[in-house]
């Protein structure tokens, strides 16, 4: 990457968009894990995985790109934790399989902690030197919680609540708690495209009329709106009327709103989109240059709400996407074509996302 760099004016009247070899480049891939998604907070699993003490989950940070072994604990005191799922004697899978557990002891040498991460025991070792140290016990990795959903972070850039306080600011007054997996109406794609380009596709209404038209049909579009945060930013859809909506309580700042639905990106790569019979989350997974895995996770906490209104064609949607950025992506490796501009009044959160990219992946 050392003689490809980009940079997005911060004026989106006067920008461009980034480079088209910003999609293609193996190096530019590479260099996202470690400078964006090593840094990152991740949706790693819900509350009901862990929900009582001795409760383990196994899960992975980031699967296909960063694939980091973690472990969700609810140890003896109550407290939810998330440790290294990697033995600190050989690197074997601590725990391989979700259940309760009074321990945790690794079943390649016996090498045992407590359910806190804390090394305990490890036969055949009464001669080693300077042992045991707190480099045998299980790192621990920064943890969050909204609602049933849990989040870790390996190397946080920023801080849980700055990054994520948008969404409960926003939305505290709705039944987050509430909210139960379904996994009947949760599934993932695997879309020929390059990371980046799924997410500006969704920071976007702007295609809405030209690819959604049964989506178009719910929406207001002259009101449709984006709002950008430091480290996001939110679509806000109006139904037309007569569709089904959320309605804000007088507290909140869209009070007198009928909102389709609110759709919430946090960089880099996770989205929340909530409609009136719940949440549907979308993870945004690199796997290679020019393949992600986007899994659709739905959460509802009103059953008689779903299959109406903007939320109640979430596949169809997805559908419409894909054939859009799978030809984007062939297009990108054109000769001719390098980059485009902006639409200042549509194109505000991708234009956001370009400007977070640059100034991580511009660098020597």
């Amino acid at each position: 990457m050392s003689d490809r760099r980009f940079e997005i004016d911060p004026d989106i009247a006067k920008a461009s968009t980034p480079p088209n070899w910003v999609y293609t480049d193996r190096a530019v891939f590479e260099a996202s894990r470690e400078r964006i998604f090593a840094k990152s907070w991740q949706l790693v699993g819900d509350i009901e995985q862990v929900r009582v003490p001795g409760q383990v989950y196994p899960c992975t940070f980031l699967e296909g790109l960063l694939d980091e072994p973690l472990l969700l604990v609810r140890d003896r005191d109550d407290k939810l934790r998330c440790i290294s799922n990697v033995c600190t004697h050989r690197g074997m899978l601590v725990c391989e399989h979700p259940g309760v557990e009074s321990s945790l002891r690794c079943r390649y040498h016996g090498r045992k902690f407590d359910l806190n991460g804390k090394f305990t025991y490890m036969p055949e070792f009464e001669g080693t030197a300077n042992f045991p140290s707190p480099k045998d016990d299980l790192r621990q990795v920064s943890l969050a919680q909204w609602g049933p959903f849990v989040f870790a972070s390996l190397d946080p850039e920023t801080s849980f609540d700055e990054w994520f306080m948008p969404l409960p600011e926003r939305l505290n007054w709705l039944p987050i708690k509430a909210a139960r997996f379904d996994a009947a109406r949760s599934r993932d794609y695997l879309v020929n495209c390059n990371w980046i380009l799924y997410c500006e596709n969704y920071l976007e209404g702007f295609h809405i009329p030209f690819v959604h038209a049964g989506l178009a049909d719910g929406l207001d579009f002259g009101s449709y709106r984006t709002e950008l945060f430091e480290h996001g930013n939110v679509q806000v859809g109006i139904a037309r009327g007569g569709e089904p909506a959320i309605v804000p309580p007088p507290d909140s700042i869209d009070h007198g709103q009928q909102v389709a639905g609110y759709f919430f990106w946090l960089f880099p790569n996770l989205m929340f989109n909530v409609y009136p019979w719940g949440i549907s989350v979308n993870i945004v997974r690199p796997v290679a240059v020019d393949r992600t895995r986007v899994s659709f996770l739905s959460y509802v906490w009103d059953g008689s709400k779903l299959d109406t209104g903007v939320g109640g064609q979430l596949d169809r949607v997805e559908r419409e996407d894909e054939s859009i950025v799978e030809a984007v992506q062939r297009g990108l490796h054109s000769h001719i074509y390098e980059r485009g501009r902006y639409s200042p009044t549509r194109e505000q959160g991708t234009h956001h996302l370009h400007r977070m990219l640059a100034q991580r992946l511009a660098v020597t």
